[in-house]
């Protein structure tokens, strides 16, 4: 049976009906849909409020007012040594080395460590307002690794420190340092006095007693700048770090104040420190260890000396023997091992002091007193 003919414009309808659709469809795909959504509007910044500086805790507000004062004081030490070119055998300057010190007195005297200045043809002097000094040397102590430069520079541009005492600081009181370390001037570091009563050696291999140990950061550059208290004033002057890396290890010591406040005023009057001694000459410590002898063994004394007034014997040859001289045991009964022990005991007098000396001689002990005379 035939379909009608009447049915084929339904279907051709519903044809361009799908068709119509379609393309809606893709009107709105590609106009409406692929349309970019605008971006949303950033909220407005708020500001943050700003703290007033005032506001810093006590003790902070404290350093860096202690700063403000003291690093005035405080210079940048150039050392600078002449050298000859193996070439041209021209001579030329080059820097040596670096290090701190301090303005001592409104005179343009510097006080800095021996071993800063050591070896040096010429010594610069930075002040803290950048200006640049020649300095001269006054004089140097190099048993106490201490030195004196001065400069010319105009009183308006020194600030001396004040200075404050040693013998009374306690462990665990807070200490600053002012300094240069690695050429980086007018550094700050703080800590504590870590012990006190260190022993360490100067230059010439002597003994400095009483030092101060302490956690303030002390590196190389740092040295001769000063170790000061809670209140500004100078304690110590800083002289070594212990140090396997050569940067700081929280262990450094400064030179007490109390020794710096006694040999800065000779070096100043002298050119060096006038120290107290009994003319004398010692047997080395080993050869006096190697012989048995446990003490300080005179050898020679100085004819005219007070030590020879006071009957003191030295070491002689007796019909081809060798008769050991006395051996000192102790200074005004403080017990004495070595010669570094007997100078470091006398360092205590000045001259024309009478100190009364403990001594062994043919295996029996006496006392004499002897007058303390000025040694080189």
């Amino acid at each position: 049976m035939n379909i009608p003919p009447a049915k084929a414009p339904r279907q051709k309808r519903v044809s361009l009906a799908v068709l119509l659709l379609i393309i809606l469809l893709g009107w709105w795909v590609f106009f409406v849909y692929q349309r970019p959504v605008p971006a949303p509007t950033a909220p407005t910044a708020v500001p943050i409020p700003v703290t007033a500086r005032g506001d810093l805790a006590a003790d902070e507000q404290s350093t860096i007012a202690l700063f403000r004062s003291a690093s005035p004081a405080v210079v940048y030490i150039t050392n600078i040594e002449v050298r000859r070119n193996i070439f041209s055998l021209n001579i030329h300057e080059i820097p040596k080395g670096t290090g701190s010190g301090f303005i001592w007195d409104k005179q343009g005297r510097i006080v800095t460590n021996y071993h800063v200045i050591e070896s040096a043809s010429r010594v610069e002097v930075t002040l803290a307002d950048r200006s640049t000094w020649q300095a001269t040397l006054v004089g140097v102590a190099p048993d106490k690794d201490l030195a004196v430069l001065q400069i010319s520079a105009p009183t308006g541009k020194l600030a001396p420190l004040p200075l404050g005492e040693s013998h009374n600081l306690l462990v665990g009181q807070k200490v600053f340092a002012i300094g240069n370390p690695f050429g980086l001037d007018q550094s700050l570091t703080s800590g504590i006095v870590s012990a006190l009563g260190r022993e360490i050696q100067s230059a010439t291999g002597r003994t400095i007693q009483g030092v101060i140990q302490t956690d303030a950061a002390i590196n190389p550059g740092n040295s001769g700048g000063p170790l000061l208290d809670s209140a500004g004033r100078l304690i110590g002057v800083n002289t070594a770090i212990y140090s396997p890396s050569g940067g700081s290890a929280g262990i450094g010591f400064a030179v007490p104040v109390d020794v710096v406040a006694k040999v800065i005023p000779e070096i100043i009057q002298h050119g060096r420190l006038i120290r107290p001694g009994l003319s004398i000459s010692v047997a080395d410590d080993q050869i006096a260890r190697r012989v048995g002898v446990t003490g300080v063994l005179v050898m020679n004394i100085q004819p005219g000396s007070s030590a020879e007034a006071a009957g003191l014997r030295g070491t002689r040859r007796v019909r081809g023997e060798i008769v050991f001289g006395d051996v000192i045991v102790a200074v005004d009964g403080h017990k004495v091992f070595s010669y570094d022990d007997l100078r470091n005991a006398l360092d205590h007098y000045k001259v024309g002091d009478t100190v009364t000396l403990t001594i062994e001689r043919e295996e029996r002990q006496m006392q004499l007193p002897v007058v303390l005379e000025e040694i080189g």
